[in-house]
Formats: C-alpha cells, sequence, structure tokens
C-alpha cells in the first residue's frame, strides 16, 4: 500500500529546515499540555509509534503496514510496537518510549490490550507531551476532552457488527437450528459490544439456539483448541459459529476440516482479513465485517501528524471528533471482490479530512 506524499507538507517541511531550535527540543514553540495541544513541530523531527498486540494477527499486522505507508507518505518511518497481548509489556514498552525524550514531537497510535489499561497508558503519554490517538478500547468515563495531548479515540459500534454478522449468519442457517460462540478478551470494549449484538440478534431469531460461548482471546490457535472442544460436546445440533474476529473463526474453519465437517456449519467473523475474504470468496465462510485495518494504522498517526505539526488546531477539533465510531462494513460473497484489493485513498490522510469517516459521536 502506498500514499501519495502531501504537497502541503513537503513545502512546510522545507519553510522549517532552517530552524535550528525546534518546538521537538522542548524550545519556546513547543505546543504544551495546557495550551489546547497543538503543536509547531517541524515535520521532519515528528516521531511516529505504531503500537499493537501482534503481528501474527493478520489484521494487527495490516494495521502498522497502514502506519508504514502514512509515515512513508510525509517522509518519515513508523516505529513498530507489539506486546503479545500483555499488559504490563504494553505498559512497559510505553515507559521506556516516554523516557527516551524528545517526546513534544511524537505521536502515538495505540491499541490498548484492554479498557483498564487505557487510562495508564493516557495519562503517561499526556504528562510527558506526547500526542496519543487510542483506539477499540477504552473505559466508558475516560474521556479525551479531559486531556490535551489525547487527540482522539476511535472505535466501532461493536454491537452493530456483532448483529450484522449474526443475522447473516441465521439467514445462511436458513433461521433454525444452533450455534456456538467464540469470544474475544473479555476486558475489552470490542469483545463485549460485540457478543451484545449476537445477543440482541438472537433475541429477535425464537428459532437460533445458542449451544455454547466461551472466550478464544481472538486467537487463531485458541479457536482452534476451544471449536474442537464444543463440536465434541455438541456434536450435529452445531449448525453455526459465531466469532467475534476473524482469527477466529478461521481457527473454527480449520478445527470444522480436521472434524470432517467442512461445508456444513456456517461460520462468520470479524475484521476483513485476507484469509478471510478468501474463504468468503470460496464459500468457506459466510460474513465478515471490514474496520479497515490499514486505514487504522494510518489515521491515527495521521491525526497526530496533523495537529503535532499545527496543520490541524486542537481548537478547531469539535468535540465528537474526540472519540467517535469510524464506519465500518459488511461483507459477504455478494460483494466480497470490493474488498480484496483495498485501496485506501490518500485524500483520507490530508488534515482536511481525517474526521470524514466518522460514522458518529461515542456516547
Amino acid at each position: 500500500m502506498t500514499f501519495t506524499l502531501r504537497p502541503a507538507a513537503v513545502l512546510l517541511s522545507l519553510c522549517l529546515a532552517a530552524v535550528t531550535a525546534t518546538a521537538c527540543s522542548g524550545g519556546p514553540d513547543a505546543g504544551p499540555a495546557g495550551s489546547g495541544g497543538t503543536g509547531t513541530c517541524d515535520p521532519a523531527d515528528v516521531t511516529l509509534v505504531g503500537q499493537v498486540r501482534n503481528e501474527s494477527n493478520p489484521y494487527e499486522a495490516s494495521w502498522l503496514d497502514g502506519g508504514d505507508a502514512f509515515a512513508a507518505s510525509v517522509g518519515l518511518q513508523q516505529q513498530r510496537l507489539t506486546y503479545d497481548g500483555e499488559s504490563t509489556k504494553q505498559q512497559e514498552q510505553i515507559r521506556q518510549l516516554l523516557a527516551s525524550g524528545r517526546t513534544e514531537c511524537m505521536v502515538l497510535n495505540v491499541l490498548p490490550n484492554g479498557d483498564s489499561d487505557t487510562t495508564p497508558i493516557v495519562r503517561a503519554a499526556d504528562a510527558a507531551g506526547a500526542y496519543l490517538v487510542t483506539q477499540w478500547n477504552k473505559p466508558a468515563e475516560l474521556q479525551p476532552a479531559d486531556y490535551d495531548r489525547w487527540i482522539s479515540h476511535i472505535t466501532y459500534d461493536g454491537v452493530e457488527s456483532g448483529q450484522q454478522i449474526a443475522g447473516s449468519l441465521f439467514e445462511a442457517m436458513g433461521g433454525s437450528g444452533g450455534v456456538i460462540a467464540l469470544q474475544g478478551v473479555l476486558d475489552t470494549a470490542a469483545a463485549k459490544d460485540r457478543f451484545a449484538g449476537l445477543e440482541a440478534a438472537l433475541a429477535a431469531n425464537p428459532g437460533i439456539t445458542l449451544l455454547d460461548q466461551q472466550s478464544a482471546n481472538f486467537s487463531r490457535a485458541e479457536a482452534l483448541t476451544v471449536t474442537e472442544t464444543l463440536l465434541t460436546k455438541h456434536g450435529d445440533a452445531v449448525k453455526g459459529i459465531w466469532a467475534a474476529n476473524d482469527d477466529m473463526a478461521l481457527g473454527a474453519l480449520q478445527a470444522l476440516e480436521q472434524a470432517g465437517r467442512a461445508g456444513e456449519v456456517a461460520v462468520v467473523g470479524i475484521d476483513a482479513v485476507p484469509d478471510a475474504l478468501t474463504a468468503i470468496g470460496e464459500s468457506k465462510m459466510t460474513a465478515t465485517v471490514s474496520s479497515d485495518g490499514p486505514w487504522q494504522g494510518g489515521i491515527g498517526l495521521a491525526i497526530g501528524y496533523c495537529v503535532a505539526t499545527g496543520e490541524l488546531d486542537m481548537a478547531q477539533v469539535a468535540a465528537e471528533q474526540r472519540a467517535f465510531y469510524a464506519e465500518q462494513f459488511l461483507i459477504t460473497e455478494d460483494n466480497v471482490a470490493d474488498f480484496q484489493d483495498p485501496r485506501t485513498d490518500a485524500a483520507d490522510f490530508e488534515c482536511a479530512n481525517v474526521f470524514n469517516r466518522m460514522a458518529g459521536p461515542l456516547t
């Protein structure tokens, strides 16, 4: 994936190239916390950091790839961090990063491991003067508007996506039969909301029975093991598998193949990873929902970059843009070809457009 280098960024970099006491050195031009957060960093001195759980998850790998593409478009490199789903490791990475200095021109695009991990990350970044965008997980009471350097929190309507894939699953099952559900990491808003969407769909479809549900922690390997156990337990009563992400759905498909039941059980997931899109195109999987991982990886850095360089004034960032739902897309066999070769438009990352995919405020 590539983006076109923005002319505005090039011009601003040239204009500031001769500046010796930059905002990033903590000089008088810096936009300190308490001033509304808008910076005057030389674009060449901005540090871009993306942090996710791991790169073995293709969705999270695509997030970091999107961050790399944005960074390249403004002549920078992204520092890629992964913490293997370990909250302690994530916090230590953030602590070490912020202790390295030059934080007033640092931009962090972070996927907190769970809701409880967001608060210490936000407080540490704000205290260090680093610009922060978080995605997916945060406590409901924690608000970006209460901080100078926490620019935005981006998430997706998990209830909607969980309900959307459930609808496709139930339709593929003919409106009746038993399903098993594979939940994600339970201390995350995404897992909670997606399962609530499934529950809402079940309430509206009395012909469908939830036979069992168990967490597989968004992991393909864990989903394989859990699905094997649940298939043994419930046998032919299982007509559908609802998974809270594609990696688990793909693990479930593997378990079905090993059990000799491939093609007999409908499977759905969320994230639109390449293997899932291929499975949908081959009629092995029923549906998924795309939140556009490459866009997420790029947009978090783009928002921070625009504020750090002063191209986006924090005073002009509306209240609803501080915490919002972004657009998502239901993918089935009918439209999967449209998503198998995604092309992120470079215009999405222009400073005037970074909030264009906002679907509504997070309430």
